[in-house]
């Protein structure tokens, strides 16, 4: 499912113009990316959390020449699915 037919199934569930669709979700990804880089963590209940972690500076190899390279620190962000998501997926619920 890519973003279109997201915003297409949205206005279809909760009976809105594609418009208002998009804007609602636009919204909800706005809600997300400020609770991340605010609180560092977004707990939406019986979906996931998403969290900012932060990797480590480490080497590395360049995969084209084979040059051990320095990588720096980072921040990533992961996601770990609730178990009420997991068993919808699975079917068992």
């Amino acid at each position: 499912m890519v973003i279109k037919d997201l915003i297409d199934d949205v206005a279809a569930r909760a009976r809105l113009t594609k418009k208002d669709a998009e804007a609602a979700i636009n919204s909800v990804f706005a809600g997300i990316t400020e609770g991340l880089t605010t609180d560092g963590k977004v707990l939406i209940s019986g979906f996931g959390i998403f969290e900012v972690k932060e990797t480590k500076a480490r080497r590395g190899v360049n995969p084209s020449n084979g040059d051990k390279i320095n990588i720096p620190a980072s921040k990533r962000v992961t996601f770990r699915v609730s178990s009420t998501l997991k068993d919808a997926i699975k079917g068992e619920k």
